[in-house]
């Protein structure tokens, strides 16, 4: 199949703290959500262009869509080269900080040997530039979440590919938090000159950035404790020796935790002073109010009233704040069969 990507200008037109199981259901005021695409397959990535319009990945189609409030969501690009295995597939979406001169879109997607991140361009149908390969792929926990922090390096999460040995091995891309260059190199001043930021994970699919610097991640735990973790530079976050907190001076506790059945968190996004967390098996969004790197609380937003949820982020441009469901892979969820980019102008 012939791929083709528009010009995407055009679219506008178109110290932790102890963890805490302890939870709060509080009253929210939120506007009725914009339904901006429906009937997609399992929407994964999402993506704010500097116009306001959005990007966002389908997991299983392997195609990015391009949309703006108003206006139909357009397939604009298919990574033929992605393979939907398990939970693999086309996974996170970045636009690189200098779109507006060379038209960057930063991807991370599952091959038929490993994970990797690679760039597409504005305007050209060429094949995908892998910057970085050989990051373990498997059926499950091959994280996928990218980002660009505020010092302009790609930061991305990655799973541990089923094999928990991978976590804690230094020479190993698995169960990280990667730092790199837009070429794909080590960035300066990563621990021991190598591409990783922090070890010790089990899947990590959500990364933000707060306004004074820090980078919050969600991780999935095993049977006991989701996570969400404060990354620092050579952190160790215990896994698969410890899993939640742990007594183990080795290792960094996470900031906040849940049972798996009230989270599975992936996607994470930030407003003010509230992280928003994205739980797919749980079923809804969780606010997590913070100070600093200390999470006082957690209020349990839309439970049982989108399905499963597997991001959330503000757009920048406006303030409205986007969700994408993940109702349609597989795993039995009771909520509607199709999938929806949903759009809310006023948000709690």
């Amino acid at each position: 199949m012939k791929r083709v990507l528009v010009p995407l200008s055009l679219l506008a037109l178109l110290s932790c703290a102890a963890p805490s199981t302890t939870t709060k259901v509080a009253p929210y005021a939120a506007s009725a959500p914009q339904v901006v695409a429906a009937n997609k397959v399992v929407p994964w990535g999402l993506a704010f262009l500097p116009d306001g319009s959005a990007l966002f990945t389908e997991r299983v189609t392997r195609s990015i869509w391009a949309v703006a409030p108003g206006h139909a969501a357009r397939r604009i690009y298919t990574v033929n080269e992605a393979r939907a295995n398990g939970e693999g597939g086309l996974l996170g979406i970045a636009v690189g900080p200098t779109y507006s001169r060379d038209g960057r879109v930063y991807l991370y997607y599952t091959t038929g040997t490993d994970n990797r991140i690679a760039f597409i361009r504005r305007g050209s149908a060429a094949r995908p530039t892998p910057i970085v390969t050989g990051i373990p792929a498997a059926g499950n926990h091959n994280g996928g979440r990218i980002v660009f922090g505020p010092d302009g390096f790609l930061y991305a999460g990655t799973g541990d590919a089923g094999n928990t040995a991978n976590a804690q091995n230094a020479s190993s891309l698995g169960g990280k938090v990667l730092r790199v260059t837009t070429s794909g190199a080590a960035a300066p001043g990563n621990p021991n000159s190598s591409r990783v930021w922090s070890l010790g994970h089990r899947n990590v699919q959500g990364l933000v950035f707060d306004r004074n610097r820090n980078l919050w991640a969600t991780e999935f735990g095993q049977n006991t404790y989701d996570e969400v973790n404060l990354i620092v530079a050579g952190g160790n976050y215990g896994w698969p020796t410890v899993e939640g907190k742990g007594n183990d001076s080795r290792f960094r506790n996470p900031a906040w935790t849940w049972s798996p059945s009230e989270a599975s968190p992936s996607g994470i996004g930030i407003r003010g002073d509230s992280l928003y967390v994205a739980a797919l098996r749980g079923g809804r969004i969780w606010r997590l109010r913070f100070s600093g790197t200390t999470i006082s609380s957690a209020t349990s937003m839309f439970q049982g009233s989108f399905g499963r949820l597997r991001t959330v982020m503000q757009n920048p441009r406006d303030g409205s704040v986007w969700i994408t469901t993940s109702n349609r892979d597989g795993r039995g969820s009771p909520a509607p069969s199709d999938d929806r980019v949903l759009r809310f102008s006023r948000f709690p």
